[in-house]
């Protein structure tokens, strides 16, 4: 699960063109929306969406769970790591 959180974020700074930030500047346990994390929008969802389908098959199928997935970065490696195809 480890190496799956730091790829994690290395694609997320990647795909969001988080500049100047590094996989260690995330807090893995941070909310990415709202104040105190990250500050992501809804813009920033979408892309999030379109990353886990590409980067790792796995799809979010019902949108009252993505509050949940999206909450930080453990809970989306959490959603990866139990749906993506082996």
């Amino acid at each position: 699960m480890e190496n799956l959180i730091k790829d994690l974020k290395s694609a997320i700074i990647d795909t969001l063109n988080l500049e100047g930030m590094t996989p260690e500047d995330i807090d893995d346990n941070a909310p990415l929306f709202g104040d105190g994390g990250l500050g992501l929008d809804s813009i920033d969802v979408l892309e999030l969406i379109v990353l886990m389908e590409k980067k790792y098959g796995v799809k979010v199928i019902n949108p009252i769970e993505g509050k949940h997935i999206f909450g930080s970065i453990a809970t989306m490696a959490e959603y990866i790591e139990k749906h993506r195809e082996k």
